[in-house]
């Protein structure tokens, strides 16, 4: 079931004078590709969420783009990183989101090892999340995935890149760190951003970079770049649902900010409900159902018949 849409929302730096397009009743990539901040735009805003009650949240909210990421293997499956998610895995989350039907335009991640042997591997896999619900996909490295990215255009599969700290590679990178702080790094980040977007990369997340790089990279390319512990300067950001509201306890990233703290809301409802259920205090009249009183009368008297 399709949710009604936030209320549309103008830019606050459109140029005085000229009509603001409107935000459109389901997000497309061609939309997305077209806003750059710098051409008068508002940021884009993309969550990471990987099932139906966040995705309606997340589009009610009024979100451009909902990612279905492979953070999902941490976040909800328990595992210690991304690397243990399968393409089967991806693709039963895309679909519970697109089963939403949200105006957000849905992401799907391509998980380790799905676009990393061959093109067709790469244009299979990606071709699943697509089936499952998903109108682009997303993976992550720089010039050594041009030949996948070019596979997947010429597939018509709109790419999302991303570059920085790929999460992916973490043993490669020793771990989760912030990439690019040396001017030899930033100078080939920049480089792999415009290679990926020659190839026909749509949008680029950037991941774990000084706000100085970013800004590099956002000015050298003409695709949106949606940050992620990048700075401000990008043209969108992201972040993990769970994160921004609060449900897990873990210290979050300095990147994070949490807009609520759902998690102690919601242990405290919980410990409420623990302590109705043992005092029988839950449930009560108004929550329980009855039988009408000739059928209640019925009954008592077949009970005392069978004494």
């Amino acid at each position: 079931m399709a949710h009604q849409q936030a209320a549309l929302h103008v830019p606050t730096n459109a140029p005085a004078g000229e009509p603001v397009p409107a935000r459109p009743k389901r997000i497309t990539v061609p939309w997305v590709r077209a806003r750059k901040v710098r051409e008068g735009n508002d940021p884009l805003v993309m969550v990471t969420a990987y099932d139906a009650p966040g995705a309606r949240i997340a589009d009610d909210a009024g979100v451009d783009m909902i990612l279905v990421g492979d953070s999902l293997a941490m976040v909800v499956l328990g595992y210690d990183d991304t690397l243990s998610v399968t393409i089967d895995d991806m693709a039963h989350h895309t679909a519970a989101v697109a089963r939403t039907k949200p105006s957000a335009l849905i992401v799907g991640d391509l998980p380790w090892m799905s676009y990393h042997v061959s093109t067709e591997d790469t244009v299979r896999n990606a071709a699943q999340l697509i089936r499952a619900g998903a109108q682009c996909v997303k993976l992550e490295g720089g010039r050594k995935r041009i030949p996948m990215i070019e596979a997947l255009v010429d597939a018509e599969i709109p790419v999302m890149g991303h570059l920085g700290l790929t999460p992916q590679s973490m043993h490669a990178m020793g771990g989760f760190r912030v990439q690019a702080k040396q001017s030899e790094a930033a100078l080939a980040l920049v480089s792999d951003a415009k290679a990926l977007s020659h190839a026909g990369c749509f949008a680029i997340v950037l991941e774990g970079v000084p706000d100085e790089v970013a800004r590099m990279v956002t000015d050298a390319v003409d695709v949106p770049t949606i940050g992620i512990g990048a700075g401000s300067y990008c043209d969108g950001q992201v972040l993990v649902y769970h994160d921004l509201l609060g449900l897990e306890d873990r210290t979050p990233a300095k990147f994070v900010r949490r807009y609520a703290d759902l998690r102690s809301a919601s242990v405290a409802a919980m410990g409420e409900y623990v302590a109705d259920v043992r005092s029988r205090a839950f449930p009560d009249h108004s929550e329980t159902y009855h039988l009408d009183a000739e059928q209640s009368e019925a009954l008592s008297l077949y009970g005392a018949a069978t004494d």
